[in-house]
């Protein structure tokens, strides 16, 4: 599972379906409909919110915008729009990792992205986070390879 903090608008194709599919997952996680995944590290910083619920259907309302943008048709009643915004704080080391990460990703399955991000000096989060200084989440799975 992964929820980037990176904004919705990098992710190729296959990445912004397997976003909208996961994200459901976590809201079904949150939500306590599912007893899968509830110790997952992404979800972390969702837990944490005093809405965990209204947090991942504003996640999920980008997630959606972006999709509706390109022509997808993603099933909007699977957000609850009566959501209060907030917005949450990820760290410059968090975006570093994602970016990286999502860069070696789009490099070996869509180099027509990957090209084309290259020239991105910055990436962007996710419109409901903030960039804050710091290290890369202590949630993050850091692997060594």
């Amino acid at each position: 599972m992964r929820i980037w903090s990176l904004h919705p608008k990098y992710l190729d194709s296959k990445g912004l379906v397997a976003l909208w599919r996961e994200t459901l997952l976590a809201k079904h996680v949150l939500s306590g409909k599912t007893k899968g995944y509830r110790n997952h590290p992404q979800l972390n910083r969702f837990k944490v919110q005093e809405n965990s619920v209204d947090c991942i259907n504003q996640y999920l309302s980008s997630v959606y915008d972006e999709a509706i943008q390109r022509g997808y048709n993603f099933n909007k009643s699977k957000i609850d729009f009566d959501f209060t915004p907030v917005h949450m704080k990820v760290t410059s080391g968090q975006m570093e990792f994602e970016t990286r990460h999502l860069m070696a990703k789009l490099d070996s399955r869509d180099k027509k992205r990957y090209q084309s991000l290259q020239a991105v000096s910055e990436f962007q989060p996710h419109p409901m986070f903030t960039i804050v200084g710091g290290e890369v989440a202590d949630w993050e799975i850091v692997s060594n390879a």
